[in-house]
């Protein structure tokens, strides 16, 4: 009977992993903003790829410590006939975002960020070189 509980319970999970059950199941911001993280000289290097996105579609936003990546596309297909009146008009709303903590020294100034042929590249620095004041002395009247 156990076995038999087994192989029923297998063939649930199966189903989940068919890719005509995966979709509607499955995170979409998962498939879209694909992540790799590695270090290179002395920086975090992240490649994320943007399929589908222009650069002007794509902002990136440092707050409390938090680097947030957001993509935003709006899109109309319309198919008209030879009169111009419309056959066939879809549209196409999306947004996804990923958030990542890099540090409470971090500032904007210190990220390099990059967007060519559907891939976002960011720079970060491993350790943000923070600027020690000279003592100033101050005049005693």
């Amino acid at each position: 009977m156990l076995l038999a509980n087994r192989s029923i319970n297998n063939l649930f999970d199966d189903m989940f992993k068919d890719p005509f059950f995966s979709r509607p199941f499955e995170n979409s911001s998962s498939q879209i903003m694909k992540t790799d993280i590695h270090e290179k000289d002395g920086s975090y290097m992240i490649e994320m790829e943007l399929p589908g996105y222009a650069k002007e579609d794509i902002k990136a936003d440092l707050k409390d410590g938090y680097l947030t990546i957001t993509a935003n596309r709006d899109e109309t297909k319309e198919e008209k006939d030879a009169k111009g009146n419309c056959l066939h008009k879809e549209r196409y709303t999306g947004s996804c975002n990923r958030s990542f903590y890099v540090g409470d020294k971090v500032t904007q100034d210190d990220i390099r960020a990059s967007f060519r042929d559907g891939v976002l590249l960011l720079q970060i620095p491993k350790e943000v070189q923070k600027v020690e004041e000279q003592p100033k002395l101050i005049t005693i009247e």
